[in-house]
Parts: structure tokens; C-alpha cells; sequence
């Protein structure tokens, strides 16, 4: 037994896989085209996106945010996970990378229920407010701009039911949270947000060493 959470050799990560992972064919064929881009790592991890399908399952989510969208395998993994009467609203600012999504959302029989915004999140989020949706949305997940991330943490807050949960990705940024007197922005944005949502007494919160690092809070 362990008291801390194990090291990953490129092995035993493998066999995670192995053993677990359980990805539709669509899923796995725009994971693989995606990977023959230049911006690839942008990606999230498959074993990332089957427990956000977990997630979603569990709470019984019908209403559900994203933002940052990428070529859409985050927006894919969770629309298949939904009822037929499920509803993703998908944030991004790319006509580019969100039109190879498009293909892939079609090809598996989703794309009714992926509402694709492009126009930046914070805009997209608040209009939703100003719709008078606060307070009606299961699940969030957020994976765009790490300086924006303060920012949509409290529009998606606002738009969440209580019990709700949302997800935000890369908070251990490649492990450079931990340097301290940071010039980078990226990560004192991370620092910032971690440092906030320990202290945040709206939420409960729980920090995953999976990927890149995923934070799960859960409104209260």
C-alpha cells in the first residue's frame, strides 16, 4: 500500500489503458487525427475523457458547459455520455479547430446535442446569465485560456445548480505550479486559482493527479 499516489512509468500507464479504457471508435479516430497536428498536446488524455463520461453518467447531467473546445474530443466524450435530451454548449473562439470537431460530432450521431458558441466564453457565459439560466446546469469543464480561468470559474459558478460540478484542466501545468516567483502567466494564473479555490468556501474541491492535473468542485 501506498500513501501517496504512484509514479507512472510509460508501462504501467499502458496498462491503464489495457485494462480500462473503453473509447468509442469516433473518439478514437479523432484522438488520432488530432494527434498528427502540430498543437496535439492540447488534446486531453483519453483516460481523462472516460472519467468525465463517468462523471456525467453518475450525476445524471443534462445540461452541461465547455469551455474551450479545441477539435472537440472533450465535447464528443461528453455528449456521448448524455440522454437523448442532453445539451453541451461548447465555448470557443477557433471556426478552425471547432469545424474538425463538427465532423467527428456528425460521424458519431451527436451533433444535436453540441451547441457550438463561437465568440469568447466570458461573452458567451454572460449571456447566458442575462437569459436568466443561473443555476440550471449540471456539469462544467473548462480547458481554454489559463489567464481566463479566474474568470470563467465564476461566470460558470453563477450558471451551475447547486450540487453541479466543474471541472478545470491543466492545473498542475506540467508540475510548474510548484515554482515559486514564477514569471510565466500561465502558471501564476494556475497558482492563483488553486490558491483560491483551497479557500473558497462556496464549493467543495478535490485536486486529481490525473493528465495534466484535473480539479473537481463541486457547488454547494
Amino acid at each position: 500500500m501506498s500513501r501517496q499516489t504512484l509514479s507512472l512509468t510509460p508501462e504501467l500507464y499502458q496498462y491503464i489503458l489495457d485494462v480500462s479504457l473503453r473509447e468509442n471508435p469516433v473518439l478514437t479516430e479523432l484522438r488520432e487525427f488530432t494527434l498528427s497536428l502540430e498543437e496535439a498536446n492540447m488534446q486531453i488524455s483519453p483516460e481523462q475523457g472516460q472519467f468525465m463520461q463517468m462523471l456525467v453518467k453518475l450525476m445524471g447531467a443534462r445540461n452541461c458547459i465547455e469551455v474551450g473546445v479545441f477539435t472537440g474530443y472533450s465535447s464528443l466524450a461528453v455528449a456521448l455520455a448524455l440522454p437523448a435530451d442532453g445539451k453541451i454548449i461548447a465555448c470557443d473562439v477557433s471556426e478552425e479547430w471547432t469545424s474538425i470537431g463538427k465532423r467527428f460530432w456528425k460521424k458519431a450521431g451527436v451533433s444535436e446535442k453540441i451547441d457550438l458558441r463561437i465568440a469568447p466564453a466570458a461573452d458567451t457565459l454572460q449571456q447566458l446569465l442575462d437569459q436568466g439560466l443561473a443555476a440550471t446546469f449540471d456539469f462544467a469543464f473548462i480547458d481554454a485560456d489559463k489567464t481566463g480561468y479566474d474568470s470563467y470559474y465564476e461566470l460558470c459558478l453563477q450558471l451551475l445548480r447547486p450540487g453541479g460540478l466543474i471541472l478545470f484542466d491543466n492545473t498542475l501545468w506540467s508540475g510548474k505550479v510548484v515554482e515559486e516567483n514564477s514569471e510565466d502567466e500561465d502558471v501564476k494564473a494556475i497558482q492563483a486559482l488553486n490558491a483560491k479555490l483551497h479557500r473558497d468556501e462556496r464549493i467543495d474541491l478535490c485536486l486529481l493527479p490525473l493528465s495534466d492535473g484535473v480539479t473537481m468542485v463541486r457547488k454547494r
